[in-house]
């Protein structure tokens, strides 16, 4: 029976994504099969790198933690990579994820020298001929609407590979900005001897939205309200990315004011939330009867200027 993935780390349950990358990174370097000549020092590292795989993935933790291993392994593998394939034109099958990549970290920690454990075949000389026989690269664009990319979404994306059109489905991340590239390891062009295939490169285009903006994880909406609103303070129903929510104007706001409702804002996969900052416009009217006109001259001549002091003066 495989143990607990959060055993096997050796973290709490309530770890952050900081805690977990520091205790993968603490036994990888441990237990990393080019280091450690002991016997089950390969099993160990797989062991490690599957609790990793997910726990390390936001979606595939919460599935981890309601469900058990039986979640974890339906989810699949391949380093929290989520894509199919389904064969649209021409010959050829599906193409899966790697079974085993460990990516960059291993560089950081083995100093630029990181390498697969020599029991999956990935020694310094199976590593060199994999790269020399490696496919190459595709780059894609692909668009997406500003609430898909604030909260994370599924695309069908068709691509040319390996000389027939496939379609590829991808999990865009929550949060993803416009002009991200994301790279999906192994859906690239295929090999043309035995190496691995290319990678998957995504540029992401988000199309803007009609009254949200984002400034990290921040939404911008104009606020526009009366001048009597602003001069006597309201309470208006705003909308927000999950519904509407009640925002108090202040008596005497200025225009261009900016209001903060916290923890409003877009959420990234690690759970870091932003805020919804609500920018104030105090609309004029364009038409006033002649009753309105003579009521806002008398209010006018009882105001104090706010023309006063320097330059002013």
């Amino acid at each position: 029976m495989k143990r607990d993935y959060y055993e096997v780390l050796g973290i709490p349950r309530h770890a952050d994504a900081d805690a977990i990358k520091a205790a993968y990174r603490k036994l990888a370097r441990q237990f990393h099969p080019d280091v450690n000549k002991s016997e089950d020092a390969a099993s160990r590292f797989n062991e490690i790198q599957e609790a990793y795989d997910v726990l390390s993935d936001p979606d595939r933790r919460r599935q981890y933690d309601q469900f058990g291993h039986a979640a974890a392994a339906g989810a699949g593998t391949g380093s929290g990579q989520h894509y199919t394939w389904s064969n649209v034109g021409g010959a050829g099958g599906g193409f899966g994820a790697d079974d085993f990549d460990v990516g960059s970290i291993f560089e950081d920690i083995f100093g630029g020298r990181g390498q697969r454990p020599t029991g999956h075949g990935f020694g310094r000389a199976a590593r060199g001929r994999a790269a020399a026989d490696r496919g190459g690269d595709i780059t894609e664009d692909i668009t997406v609407d500003f609430l898909e990319a604030v909260r994370g979404c599924r695309k069908s994306l068709r691509i040319r590979r390996g000389g027939t059109t496939q379609t590829i489905d991808i999990t865009i991340p929550k949060a993803v900005k416009d002009g991200s590239r994301l790279r999906i390891k192994g859906s690239g062009a295929p090999s043309m001897g035995s190496g691995a295939p290319g990678d998957l490169l995504l540029r992401v285009h988000v199309r803007p939205h009609p009254y949200f903006s984002r400034d990290g994880l921040d939404i911008s909406i104009d606020v526009p309200i009366t001048i009597t609103e602003a001069a006597l303070g309201t309470t208006i129903d705003l909308p927000t990315l999950s519904g509407e929510a009640s925002l108090k104007i202040p008596a005497g706001v200025d225009s261009g004011r900016r209001l903060r409702l916290k923890r409003l804002g877009m959420e990234d996969p690690e759970g870091r939330r932003g805020d919804l900052l609500a920018h104030i416009r105090i609309v004029a009217p364009h038409e006033l009867t002649d009753d309105q006109e003579r009521t806002l001259k008398e209010l006018g001549e009882d105001l104090p200027s706010p023309r006063q002091g320097s330059p002013w003066s």
